[in-house]
């Protein structure tokens, strides 16, 4: 009789971790969204690693860029060597200037993604209804979490947030995704 008290004890102790540990970046996530809408200045800066985001979103801007450029250039080999040149300086020091916890909360709040040359909305931006939003989740592997928002009136155009474990059951945000498909 001992033995299957032990062995159901331990079936629900390993059947708890693992509920808690793949719902961890879900709530996570949640934590984040509702410290966003509520302008929660500390709780953001729980939910969001700061030297990770600005990394990311650099990257994914000077991506974003290099294509306009080529794309704007027309041929013009100089005109984008120049813009390629030029563009990573000016990325680097707008998303080191303006990414503060109140810009991220803007930036979820409105579900709006980061362009070069605005990397993110300005701090009074207003939050998109919550039922004029779509969230949906996926994992990316075990230790990364995607969070697509989508604002009803722009269905093809998401904000797609990465998270990334911290620990056992704590998630953080940690970059931006800006290509096309928000579940790739």
């Amino acid at each position: 009789m001992n033995r299957k008290i032990i062995t159901g004890l331990l079936i629900a102790v390993v059947a708890g971790f693992l509920f808690v540990w793949i719902a961890s970046p879900f709530v996570s996530a949640q934590g984040l969204i509702r410290a966003a809408r509520t302008g929660d200045a500390a709780g953001l800066e729980r939910y969001v690693d700061f030297p990770a985001f600005r990394t990311s979103l650099k990257d994914e801007l000077n991506a974003r860029a290099r294509l306009e450029i080529r794309e704007r250039s027309k041929g013009d080999v100089g005109l984008a060597a120049l813009g390629a040149l030029i563009a990573p300086s000016l990325v680097s020091g707008a998303v080191d200037n303006f990414v503060t916890p109140q810009a991220i909360a803007a930036m979820v709040r409105s579900a709006e993604k980061p362009e070069p040359e605005r990397p993110v909305p300005p701090a009074d931006t207003p939050a998109v209804p919550k039922e004029r939003l779509h969230q949906s989740w996926s994992y990316r592997g075990l230790n990364k979490f995607a969070v697509a928002l989508t604002r009803k009136d722009r269905p093809d155009d998401s904000l797609v947030l990465l998270m990334t474990r911290h620990g056992l059951f704590g998630w953080k945000l940690s970059g931006v995704d800006l290509t096309p498909d928000p579940m790739e």
